[in-house]
């Protein structure tokens, strides 16, 4: 599968269910976490459609596995919590992401509730 394709199968393996059409939306809008190797391993592909392990991401993410910045770990765990696989204080998530990444999880929010965005 290629970078161009992913995010295609993410999306095709995520459709109907919009809190985790939202939390792929998230993650790819973010465009960090798709383009890192140590990343791809969570990401399983099928025929035409891919899905994030998500439990394990969050698994590694918390043992340190997973190295990146204060803000990208705040996005990557959003984006597990809307696939229903964290939880997450809404208090200590959204302080210290910046605008543009408020902008996405309210586009993601929306999303989830049923009000497509992605």
């Amino acid at each position: 599968m290629t970078v161009l394709s992913l995010p295609a199968a993410l999306r095709a393996g995520a459709e109907g269910l919009y809190a985790l059409e939202a939390a792929i939306g998230l993650i790819i809008a973010h465009g960090t976490w798709l383009e890192r190797d140590d990343f791809a391993c969570f990401i399983h592909h099928g025929t035409r459609t891919a899905a994030i392990d998500w439990e394990a991401a969050m698994t590694a993410l918390d043992a340190g596995g997973l190295p990146s910045s204060a803000g990208e770990k705040r996005m990557l765990r959003l984006a597990a919590s809307l696939a229903d696989q964290a939880h997450v204080s809404l208090g200590d998530a959204i302080t210290g992401i910046d605008e543009h990444n408020v902008g996405l999880l309210i586009k993601s929010v929306r999303h989830a509730s049923g009000r497509r965005q992605f």
